[in-house]
């Protein structure tokens, strides 16, 4: 028996080994300006299709704002930032992230929700409750920048390809470890893996990805012309309304408030100077 496993394992190893190899040679690229490389075995058209019905799902099944006039101004800053987006790739003559996006806005109707998103492709929600975190178009534009960040970093797609990279490298570990893994989680209940793959590849991974979209979310805002020095007293208010409740950091896919607080105060002032408000490209 221990001959069959090992040659189990040997085969398994020699054909994920020729595969993965020719997967990540295949499709590694880089951030748009910060340049980390980035995994991404999925096709973007195939995610932001899905994106798109998921987006569609949301509109129907969720209450949204009838304050015309915020959502006006979440358009208008959300133009701001697409323009400012393109033009800046444009000017230093590299392709647009967001030639394929279909830009689209929501203002959904939740003062409990502290939140916004952005899906692949442009889909972007905001939730009432964090205008009071926002307070005026300068900090919108902060939370914004940071979420339409996500999607030109395009950090779902990596995410994803992460995930199916994961799944079989889990699947990998319990053969060589002759199922000691699997046998665990039946006797005790606890997903030893599941854990492994939250505390030490998924949380510092999501921090990772967060930072970046700070970072870029950053550019983008003041590219379009915002005081992009809102974003600290954005954070403050969120680590004020949190009252001390948030996670130990290892324990969460997003960097602390302080830390967040730290980073944006170190970046700004070079920020303000490298990429100051863009005209929109003729």
């Amino acid at each position: 028996m221990s001959k069959i496993n090992n040659i189990n394992r040997r085969k398994f190893l020699e054909v994920f080994g020729a595969c993965g190899c020719g997967l990540l040679i295949a499709s590694c690229t880089t951030a748009p300006i910060t340049q980390r490389k980035q995994l991404k075995l999925l096709p973007e058209s195939t995610l932001n299709r899905q994106a798109a019905q998921i987006y569609e799902n949301v509109k129907k099944k969720t209450k949204l704002s009838n304050d015309k006039n915020q959502l006006e101004e979440i358009i208008e800053i959300g133009s701001n930032i697409e323009d400012a987006v393109s033009a800046y790739f444009a000017s230093i003559n590299k392709n647009d992230p967001t030639y394929n996006f279909q830009w689209e806005y929501i203002l959904v109707d939740n003062d409990k929700i502290k939140n916004a998103w952005c899906m692949p492709g442009g889909k972007i929600a905001i939730y009432t409750g964090i205008l009071e975190i926002t307070k005026n178009k300068h900090g919108l534009a902060a939370v914004m920048g940071h979420e339409i960040a996500h999607a030109v970093a395009k950090h779902s797609i990596e995410r994803a390809s992460r995930a199916l990279i994961l799944n079989v490298g889990t699947a990998a570990i319990d053969i060589f470890s002759g199922g000691a893994i699997s046998r665990t989680q039946r006797t005790t209940g606890v997903d030893v893996a599941g854990m492994l793959r939250t505390f030490g590849i998924d949380n510092p991974f999501g921090r990772k990805q967060e930072t970046e979209a700070d970072y870029l979310g950053l550019i983008f805002s003041s590219l379009a012309g915002y005081d992009i020095r809102e974003s600290v007293k954005i954070w403050e208010r969120m680590k004020e309304a949190k009252k001390g409740q948030e996670p130990p950091e290892w324990m969460s896919t997003h960097p602390s408030s302080m830390r967040r607080i730290e980073s944006l105060k170190k970046w700004i002032p070079e920020i303000i100077i490298k990429y100051p408000p863009i005209k929109k490209m003729s």
